[in-house]
C-alpha cells in the first residue's frame, strides 16, 4: 500500500525546475529586447553619419547662406534696442498684476493697436511714439540658493507631516516666478529715446492702482499704531528702570548707613543671581529692536513698487533671436536654421524614395 503513495519530493523538484526555466526564458527575452533596441540605435547612428557625410557640402552651403543672410540683416536691418529696469515689489500680488499688465501690452503690440497702448500707458503720442515699442518682458531675479532658502522657509510653515511630502521640484513647479520680490522688466524698441518715459508710466500705473493704494493705507495705519505702542512701552520701561535705580540707590544708602555690605550682580550664572535691572535692560533692547524693524517697514511700505536700478536712457542694441531656447546672434541663428531646414528636407526626400520601393507592390 505504501507503493501507491505520491512522491511529493520529486514533484516539487519538477516544479522548481520549470520555474527556473521560465525565469531564465524571461531574462533571455528581456536581454534580447534591450539588445535589439541598442542595435537599432547603433544602425540609426551609422545611418545619420553616412547621411551627413553624403550631404555635407549641401549643409555647408546652407550654413554659409545663413551666415550671409544674418550679416546682411545686421547691416541693413532696423536696430532693436533692449533696456532693463530692476524693481522691488513691496506688496503681495504686485508681481501678478504687473505680469498681467505687461502681457496685455504685448497683445496690443502684436495687434498693432498703438492707440490703445498709448491710452493704457497714459502716454501723449505727440511726445512719445509708442509704435516703436516691439515688446515687453518680466523675469524674477533670484539665485538658486535663495530658492532653496525660500523652500526651507515654506516647509517650516507647514505641518511636519505635510512638509515631509513636499519635494523641491514640486515646490518649484507650483511657485510662480512673479511672486519673487525682485523683478527685472525688459522693453524692446526700435527707438531708444522712448524707453525712459515708458518705464516711468509702467511704474506709475502700479502706484496709481486703487487696490494697492488702499493696501498701503491699511499697512501704514497698522504700522503707525504699532510704533505708538512700542514707543509707549519703551517710555514705561525707561521710567521703570529709573524708578528701580532710585529704589536701589536708597537701598544701598540705607545698608551703608547700617554698616552692611552690598553686593550687586548685573548678570549672574543663574536666574537668582540676576538683578531686576538687568531684566529691564534686556527688555529695553528688545523693544528698541522691534521699534527699529517697525520704522524700517514703514519706510519700505511708502512705495508700492520701488525702482532699484535701470538703464532707461540708453538701451543696448539687441538683434538676437531665440532658437531651441537659446539666444543667438543673427548669423548663428540663420546658419543653424538653414542647416536644420536642409536636414529636414533631405530626410523627407529620402523617406519618399524609400516609400517608392513599395509602389509596385500596392
Amino acid at each position: 500500500m505504501s507503493k501507491d503513495l505520491p512522491q511529493p519530493q520529486q514533484s516539487e523538484e519538477v516544479d522548481l525546475g520549470q520555474l527556473f526555466k521560465l525565469i531564465g526564458n524571461a531574462f533571455e527575452r528581456f536581454f534580447k529586447f534591450i539588445g535589439s533596441i541598442l542595435n537599432k540605435l547603433f544602425l540609426a547612428f551609422v545611418w545619420c553619419v553616412f547621411f551627413i557625410k553624403k550631404h555635407l557640402i549641401k549643409f555647408a552651403i546652407a550654413g554659409a547662406l545663413g551666415i550671409g543672410l544674418g550679416f546682411v540683416l545686421e547691416k541693413t536691418g532696423e536696430p532693436v534696442y533692449e533696456s532693463h529696469m530692476v524693481v522691488k515689489q513691496n506688496y503681495p500680488s504686485v508681481g501678478e498684476n504687473l505680469y498681467a499688465t505687461l502681457s496685455y501690452y504685448n497683445d496690443l503690440v502684436n495687434q498693432g493697436d498703438t492707440e490703445t497702448l498709448a491710452n493704457t500707458l497714459g502716454i501723449d503720442t505727440s511726445e512719445v511714439d509708442v509704435s516703436t515699442i516691439l515688446g515687453f518682458d518680466m523675469e524674477s531675479i533670484i539665485t538658486e540658493n535663495q530658492k532653496i532658502k525660500n523652500f526651507d522657509k515654506y516647509r517650516k510653515e507647514l505641518d511636519s507631516t505635510l512638509a515631509s511630502t513636499i519635494k523641491y521640484k514640486d515646490y518649484l513647479k507650483n511657485e510662480k516666478d512673479y511672486n519673487h520680490q525682485m523683478q527685472q522688466i525688459t522693453i524692446w524698441a526700435s527707438d531708444r529715446s522712448n524707453l525712459k518715459e515708458v518705464f516711468k508710466k509702467i511704474v506709475k500705473g502700479i502706484e496709481d492702482n486703487a487696490y494697492f493704494k488702499k493696501e498701503r493705507y491699511k499697512d501704514s495705519l497698522e504700522l503707525k499704531k504699532e510704533e505708538e505702542y512700542l514707543q509707549e512701552a519703551l517710555d514705561k520701561s525707561d521710567t521703570l528702570q529709573e524708578t528701580y535705580k532710585n529704589i536701589l540707590k536708597e537701598s544701598i544708602k540705607t545698608n551703608a548707613e547700617k554698616g552692611g555690605q552690598v553686593n550687586l550682580t548685573f548678570e549672574g550664572n543663574s536666574e537668582k543671581d540676576k538683578t531686576r535691572e538687568y531684566d529691564l535692560f534686556m527688555n529695553d533692547i528688545k523693544l528698541r529692536e522691534k521699534l527699529k524693524e517697525n520704522l524700517r517697514k514703514q519706510e519700505e511700505k511708502k512705495d508700492i513698487i520701488e525702482i532699484i536700478s535701470s538703464k532707461q536712457d540708453s538701451g543696448s542694441i539687441d538683434n538676437s533671436k531665440t532658437l531651441f531656447g537659446l539666444d543667438l546672434g543673427l548669423k548663428k541663428y540663420y546658419a543653424i536654421l538653414f542647416v536644420v531646414i536642409t536636414f529636414i528636407v533631405l530626410v523627407g526626400l529620402e523617406f519618399v524614395r524609400y516609400l517608392e520601393r513599395f509602389k509596385d507592390k500596392i
